[in-house]
This record gives C-alpha cells, sequence and structure tokens, in this order.
C-alpha cells in the first residue's frame, strides 16, 4: 500500500507533470527539426520546359532550385529546335520537392539514318509501301522498256542508290521501274530521264 499511497503524493505527481512537459517540448523540437531539414510541406510546381534549350533549361530551373539530367534524344520533330527539349520527366505542372532533379529529353539534330530496303526486282506496288513504311518518300517515278514491269533502280539525288545504304528518315527516293508497255529499249542518262525519238515515260508522284 506504501507504493500506492507514492503515486497521490505531490512530489511523484510533480516529477509526472514535469516529465509530460519535458515530453511535450521534445516532441515539437523533433517535429521541426524534420520540417527543417526536409522541407516537409514544401512543394514547387514543375515549369514547362518544352522548345527550351540547354541554357535557358538551367537558368529556368535554378529559380525553381531544381535540377536536371539528360537521358537520352528521342526521335526527331521537326517541330522542336535542334537539341531543344522534347520531353521531361515529371511532367509541367506537377509538384515537387526542392532540389528534385527534372529528366529530360532532347531533340536531336536530324532523322536518324536508316538502310534503304531493297524493292528491286519488286513490282511498284510492293516497292511503293515498303519504303514508305521504314520511313522514305517516293520521289519521281521513270519508267524503262523491259520485259518486266519490276523496279530496276533505285536513285537518290541524281545518284544511283544501292540497298543497304543508309539515308535520313523522310529522304525522296526516285525509282525506275520497267515497262513491257514501251516499244522499243532507250538508254537513261545519269539524271534519270532518257534520250532518243520515243522517250521513257516519267510521272512525278504526289505526296
Amino acid at each position: 500500500m506504501t507504493f500506492f499511497r507514492f503515486l497521490f503524493t505531490k512530489a511523484f505527481l510533480k516529477q509526472l507533470l514535469l516529465a509530460i512537459v519535458a515530453l511535450i517540448v521534445l516532441s515539437f523540437l523533433v517535429m521541426w527539426w524534420l520540417k527543417s531539414t526536409t522541407n516537409h510541406g514544401e512543394r514547387i510546381e514543375v515549369p514547362s520546359l518544352s522548345k527550351l534549350s540547354l541554357d535557358l533549361v538551367e537558368q529556368k530551373l535554378d529559380e525553381f532550385d531544381l535540377r536536371y539530367e539528360i537521358l537520352d534524344s528521342a526521335n526527331y520533330n521537326p517541330d522542336f529546335p535542334k537539341y531543344s527539349v522534347i520531353e521531361q520527366i515529371p511532367k509541367a505542372g506537377k509538384y515537387v520537392k526542392e532540389d528534385r532533379k527534372i529528366y529530360l529529353y532532347l531533340n536531336p539534330s536530324g532523322y536518324r539514318k536508316v538502310p534503304v530496303p531493297d524493292v528491286t526486282g519488286k513490282t511498284l506496288r510492293q516497292a511503293e509501301p515498303t519504303l514508305l513504311a521504314t520511313g522514305f518518300e517516293i520521289g519521281k517515278i521513270s519508267y524503262r522498256p523491259d520485259i518486266s514491269d519490276q523496279v530496276k533502280e533505285m536513285r537518290y539525288k541524281g545518284e544511283k542508290l544501292n540497298p543497304g545504304e543508309e539515308l535520313q528518315k523522310t529522304s525522296v527516293i526516285d525509282l525506275i521501274v520497267g515497262d513491257q508497255s514501251l516499244n522499243r529499249v532507250n538508254d537513261i542518262d545519269d539524271d534519270g530521264s532518257t534520250e532518243g525519238e520515243d522517250e521513257s515515260e516519267t510521272i512525278d508522284n504526289e505526296q
């Protein structure tokens, strides 16, 4: 019974009250320290960096106490300036903490190069979708007298183009196609035109 009597003495109650006050003060100090070191509750809205050069990106992010890191180059987009930001993570409008790193994708200097597929020996109906699917455009189509209606040659800017050579996507490729309906064979000069009285037919393919 002596212990229970002690629990209700003024000395014990005073020590208990001091302990509770000390615990409350300590809790407030810990919460204040956490808030000051982690910026608890402070959020920054990510600005839009679209189409900005890296110099402008750095200036803008410095104003918001944010950092950046370049991940890679995206597919070329002609609507964006070269080497400008084409995509960012997190996106503009999202909220992040101070000193957060923003990841960037940049617009390359041009379309990437891809190998030219071999469409020689194929019909025009087969060759066109193959070239278009690879990313090229069809330019001038010239016809040469031949026993088959197949693609005889590919040309790029007037020069003969061999399968497997690499060109930038969207490059315009001219085709020379055989035509059984022409009565006689005419030589084709280096520009893809025909010489002689009966010239081979040339058409411009409209994209």
